[in-house]
Parts: C-alpha cells; structure tokens; sequence
C-alpha cells in the first residue's frame, strides 16, 4: 500500500520576508498523525513561519504543499477553501473588538468555508465545553477574561474539522493546566490523519520529556533544524 502524501510539505524553501537575506532554509514533512514541537524563541520569526505555512506568503525559492496542492498555484478561491482546513493559535489572536465573541470564533470558517452556521456554533460549543467554558461567549469579545480569551483562541482554532493546526506558543507559559485538553484535541486531530505543528517559547512544554511530539525542531535565522529523534 502506497504511504500518505504528507499533510503539509515544505522544500528547500527561503523567504527573504522571513529571513532577510541570511541564508535560512526550512524543510519539514508533516504527515498524517504528526505533531511537530518547534522552539522558536523569536516572536516575528514563528508567526512569518506560520503565514507561510498557510500559503499568507510567497518563498523566493522552495515550494510549499498543503494536501498535496502547492499554494504559490492555488487560485484564490481554492486558496481560500484550503485555509478553511486549517487551525491556528496566534500570538497576536487579531481579535475583532466590534464583534461579540461568537462571530470572532466562527467567523474563520464563515469566511474560508460553506459550512453551515447552525451546525458551526454547535461545534464550538461542544468545543467551549471541552476547554473548560460554561458555554460559547456570546458577549462583547472585550468583557473576556485573558484565561478566557485564551480559551475561546483554541475553540477558533478547532472548529470545523481541521487538517491542520498551527499553534504559536498557545499557552504563553502560564496556562499549564489548559495544555491536557489541548493535546487531547490534537489527538483527534491526528487520528483522522491531520497533523499539528506548536511552535513555543516556553520552557514548560520544551522541557517536558513526555510531551508526545514526533518530531523536535528549531526555528531561528539559519531555519529549521532537528533537535532530536522523535519521540
């Protein structure tokens, strides 16, 4: 049986917008069920990373696929469709202050998908309940808690099903007990053959020697570098 092209597919790629002009390669293959552990100390750095992970961004050089689809090829509207299938966790969450908190989580997936409404806020409020909410805020997004805002960031980032999720130091080293049902979602994530790129600036995650990463990489100004054997 033929092995699964990989979820995300990165080659040879150089991003003067990323690097400057050091000489910063980056090569990753995510394949289904993978979580790759990234230390990426520089704040910039993991969030350029991350756009061009979501095809946000064009490399000079290199290619990069998602499912198989390069996105440099992708006209806009599939580049769209494909952006629906994928998660993140940002470190600027880009909240929009004019929406209630509802409209923010779901507002990806209105945007990038043709998923129902109704059957979207369902899922978010299955996921509200899995991180701990008592319910999907339905208020002003500015009346939330940091803990909460926190929260409702993953509920964003898991909704509708996603191949892929990228997550950008998601517990900012202070919200350890929110890290279990995180990873417990990555799992799900994993087992429909998706995968999970974290990116962390937190001793916390980087040093635990359980945390059940398959691959452990570092992201600085040379690129991507393999810090151990997997997991």
């Amino acid at each position: 049986m033929a092995a699964a092209a990989p979820v995300l597919d990165l080659s040879g790629v150089r991003s003067v917008a990323l690097f400057g002009r050091s000489v910063g390669v980056l090569n990753l293959q995510l394949n289904s069920g993978d979580l790759a552990l990234i230390d990426a100390r520089d704040l910039m750095l993991a969030g350029g990373f991350a756009d061009l992970c979501c095809g946000l961004h064009r490399p000079e050089e290199g290619r990069i696929r998602f499912l198989q689809r390069d996105w440099s090829q992708q006209p806009a509207e599939m580049a769209d469709a494909l952006r629906g299938l994928v998660g993140r966790v940002m470190s600027n969450p880009g909240w929009l202050r004019f929406l209630d908190a509802t409209t923010n989580v779901l507002l990806q997936q209105i945007h990038h998908t043709r998923a129902d409404f109704d059957g979207l806020r369902e899922d978010a409020a299955r996921l509200a309940a899995h991180f701990g909410l008592p319910g999907l805020p339905n208020g002003p997004i500015g009346e939330l808690s940091a803990g909460d805002l926190v929260r409702v960031g993953f509920i964003r980032a898991f909704v509708g099903e996603p191949k892929l999720v990228i997550l950008e130091s998601p517990v900012q080293g202070l919200y350890q007990d929110m890290v279990p049902a995180l990873l417990n979602r990555l799992w799900e994530v994993r087992d429909r053959g998706g995968g999970a790129i974290w990116l962390t600036r937190s001793r916390m995650i980087w040093d635990n020697p359980l945390f059940p990463a398959t691959h452990r990489l570092r992201l600085d100004h040379q690129g991507l570098s393999a810090i151990k054997a997997a997991a």
